[in-house]
């Protein structure tokens, strides 16, 4: 069954190969094309542009496939072997230019996406905002923990095809008549990132909005902090390790740990370009738990309960291996860094000290070599706990004061042997007494800093 897509949703791919055609109706010439991007957002060099004159790329995992007549209207299709594409290609986006017109003036513009093996159609993208663009960008292809995806992007450029190509680090014909695209220098491979994640952010209140207008607050009130912190169109993965020992029972019933949920969903609205969080929980056993997103968010902690349960022990070691496996595909000890394209903001929440000390230092000190942050939350009666407004005890070094149950995180916040600082710790006695506003600052305390180590350690690209 195809799935009609809003500009910004997305669907998972299972298909190994797919087909897109651009569709449209009455005498207008457009021309559809693939750019094949690494994780930086730049193309390897222009065999990396597919279009009517390069019809093939990447040793022909993507093909132009051409423009045919059809019944009502053109068609032009372009398909993409996934399983064939270099693994330093990261995202395929279908676009297109449009000679002597603009895509407002395009009737009954659309993508389609199909299985290119059993031609069953995928999903559809209908383009209702088109104006003045003269080339744009449809969707995109894109690789997400070992697994594709396609996206529905609507993103268009009025400077054409120059400006379009420009973004993404290729040189066209056309190009110098075109308006300089509002780029980075180049070799930054910032410039498309920046503009695409300023369009999905758009995007994304614009579905909140019509769907969870108080959600809609807590990303604006998010996007304040970020935005203090230069962090405004900040890219990451985030996860939300969540507590499930018996003594939480009470938070979980008094809806405190959904509405801190549903403040941490705002984050991952912010930087996870999916609009998803990804959530782990741990007690006795760690568990995967699936995505918190905008569709599920409004019940999410309350059906977790009714599918895990409460447990009787409290082991953070365990689930920290297995948020690595998940991100990193391996929990072993580690003592050289690892770079990827993304880092990953961890949310970790609990009310007790662990079984399992002497692994959670490992894990924390493992992970200090990948691109990994871990942001501790207690929730408790502790000296460490903040005041109502929000306000945090500095950090120390040297003898706890945290004292009874979170003595333990305080110390690994102060871990030593460590690659980078990868990890904060604060403490409240109730969640739900901290502002908004509090909250988004107390999260952002360490993470800005940590971004900047992580880059000049090789564990992130440099910015």
């Amino acid at each position: 069954m195809s799935t009609g897509l809003a500009k910004g949703a997305n669907i998972p791919l299972t298909a190994s190969r797919v087909r897109a055609v651009l569709a449209w109706s009455g005498a207008a010439d457009a021309d559809a094309s693939a750019l094949l991007l690494t994780a930086a957002g730049r193309v390897r060099s222009d065999a990396d542009f597919v279009f009517y004159n390069q019809p093939t790329g990447a040793d022909g995992a993507v093909a132009h496939r051409g423009k045919q007549q059809v019944a009502g209207g053109v068609e032009d299709a372009l398909a993409v072997d996934l399983g064939a594409l270099p693994p330093d290609i990261e995202r395929v986006v279908i676009a297109a230019s449009v000679d002597g017109l603009t895509f407002g003036q395009v009737p009954g513009l659309h993508l389609r996406l199909y299985d290119d093996s059993s031609g069953a159609e995928l999903a559809r993208f209908d383009i209702a905002d088109a104006s003045s663009e003269r080339a744009f960008v449809f969707g995109e292809v894109y690789r997400r923990q070992g697994a594709w995806k396609f996206r529905a992007v609507g993103q268009g450029y009025a400077a054409g095809l120059g400006g379009l190509a420009g973004d993404f680090g290729i040189s066209v014909d056309d190009a110098p008549a075109a308006p300089p695209p509002a780029v980075s220098s180049p070799g930054t491979g910032t410039g498309a990132l920046l503009s695409l994640k300023k369009q999905r952010l758009i995007d994304m209140e614009k579905r909140v909005a019509s769907t969870s207008p108080q959600l809609l607050d807590l990303t604006k009130r998010a996007a304040v902090s970020l935005e203090k912190r230069g962090l405004g169109e900040h890219s990451a993965r985030v996860a939300l390790c969540l507590d499930i020992s018996g003594s939480m029972r009470g938070l979980y019933r008094s809806g405190k740990i959904q509405k801190l949920a549903e403040r941490i969903l705002a984050l991952g609205l912010r930087f996870d370009d999916d609009g998803e969080v990804d959530v782990f929980l741990f007690g006795k056993d760690a568990h995967e738990a699936g995505t918190m997103n905008v569709g599920n968010h409004a019940t999410y902690t309350g059906e977790l309960l009714n599918r895990f349960g409460l447990e009787g022990a409290t082991y953070y070691g365990l689930v920290m291996a297995q948020v690595r496996r998940h991100y990193f595909g391996s929990d072993e000890l580690r003592s050289a860094p690892m770079g990827q394209p993304l880092p990953v903001y961890i949310m970790f929440v609990t009310d007790g000290r662990p079984n399992d000390k002497r692994r959670t230092q490992d894990q924390l000190i493992a992970s200090s070599y990948e691109p990994m942050f871990w942001q501790f939350m207690a929730i408790g009666k502790s000296s460490m706990a903040l005041t109502a407004d929000g306000r945090a005890p500095a950090k120390r070094r040297g003898r706890s004061s945290a004292g009874g149950e979170f003595e333990f995180l305080e110390q690994l916040d102060n871990l030593d042997g460590r690659y980078v600082d990868n990890a904060n710790f604060f403490a409240v006695e109730d969640p739900a007494t901290i502002p908004d506003d509090a909250l988004y600052e107390l999260l952002m305390g360490e993470y800005p800093d940590w971004l900047t180590l992580a880059r000049q350690r090789g564990l992130l690209p440099p910015s």
